[in-house]
């Protein structure tokens, strides 16, 4: 039997800073009220022309595979994570392929949003176990600034987001005490449209229905957040699901040495700390500064934190997302 480990990690996010208070520019908006609700101090927006999803989850993965010591041939497989592709179809998985010049490996999209990482993870983990591939490319990239209402409509929402990707090559280990040692992944259907973007879609209104409306009060297009329902629900669902995790290998709360979470939203993290009474060494934060990346947020921070030295060989590390869907899910990893 086989496990899987993090052999490579790689980030990118765009050198254009969107702070505070360039929004207070565009909408009703201050420094203060976007501090004391999310904790957010400032994002990263591409500049149009110069990134799209594709091309910044090319830039994190050449340096993954870097780290991993390999050569880009040894990637058996491609899993992309986004909520903001650059086509309609087809998914970005392919693009990389391409962009990246790989043999005709496989690519497989995932689109689970805030959780999207964590469930790539637990598919290109899947796979290594059963003995199917060897190296695998696991990618969270978002491009978000394309597609927010950046008015005081809706400032609740555009406030949170930002553009980068995370990368993370993903290898056959032979030591079963190492690496992923499990996965747990959920869903809740029933609260979708709490969060969400309804269009365009073929079930809710294509392209060509709302250029032929033209209605510049329609908003089916931009997402939408029931956000004090999502907090309740996140909070409640992080600590299920890392409780699970821990349980599953028979661990507890005093065994974690650095928890990655989903940066949603700064107060979220810290209620989770809090809950679980762990330092701030313990838990690695960066949402300050990127704003919420969705399916990029995991691969950023575990990039940054394992760049600080925040992370060390034997460390139990935690990642664990809540999102969109509702989807959410925790992996465990002995690092």
């Amino acid at each position: 039997m086989y496990h899987s480990k993090i052999t490579g990690l790689g980030f990118y996010v765009p050198e254009r800073v969107v702070t505070n208070d360039d929004l207070s520019k565009k909408m009703d908006t201050s420094d203060a009220w976007i501090r004391e609700r999310t904790g957010i101090q400032e994002r990263r927006h591409v500049v149009p022309g110069e990134d799209t999803t594709t091309t910044m989850g090319v830039k994190a993965a050449r340096i993954a595979i870097e780290r991993a010591g390999i050569d880009k041939d040894q990637i058996d497989f491609i899993v992309f994570a986004t909520l903001s592709p650059d086509y309609y179809f087809p998914g970005p998985g392919v693009l990389v392929q391409r962009d990246l010049e790989l043999p005709t490996v496989g690519a497989l999209d995932v689109r689970n949003q805030c959780s999207g990482f964590v469930y790539a993870l637990s598919v290109a983990d899947q796979y290594i176990r059963s003995g199917m591939y060897e190296n695998i490319l696991v990618i969270g990239s978002e491009l978000h600034s394309k597609g927010l209402d950046m008015s005081t409509r809706g400032r609740g929402v555009s406030v949170i987001f930002g553009d980068g990707a995370g990368a993370a090559v993903l290898s056959r280990e032979t030591d079963t005490s190492k690496g992923i040692l499990s996965s747990h992944l959920h869903s809740e259907g029933q609260h979708a449209e709490e969060l969400a973007v309804t269009a365009p879609g073929m079930g809710q209104r294509w392209v060509t229905d709302i250029l032929e409306d033209a209605d510049p009060e329609d908003t089916s297009f931009y997402p939408v957040m029931n956000g004090q329902f999502v907090f309740k629900n996140a909070v409640v669902r992080f600590s299920e699901v890392i409780r699970e995790g821990l349980r599953a290998n028979g661990l507890d709360t005093g065994d974690i040495d650095m928890l990655i979470p989903h940066q949603a939203n700064l107060r979220i993290s810290q209620f989770i700390q809090q809950k679980f009474g762990l330092s701030d060494d313990q838990v690695y934060n960066n949402i300050m500064h990127y704003g919420n990346t969705t399916a990029a947020s995991i691969p950023i921070a575990l990039t940054e934190a394992w760049e600080k030295g925040k992370i060390k060989a034997g460390d139990l590390v935690v990642l664990a997302a809540f999102g969109s869907g509702f989807t959410w899910g925790s992996v465990i990893i002995r690092w």
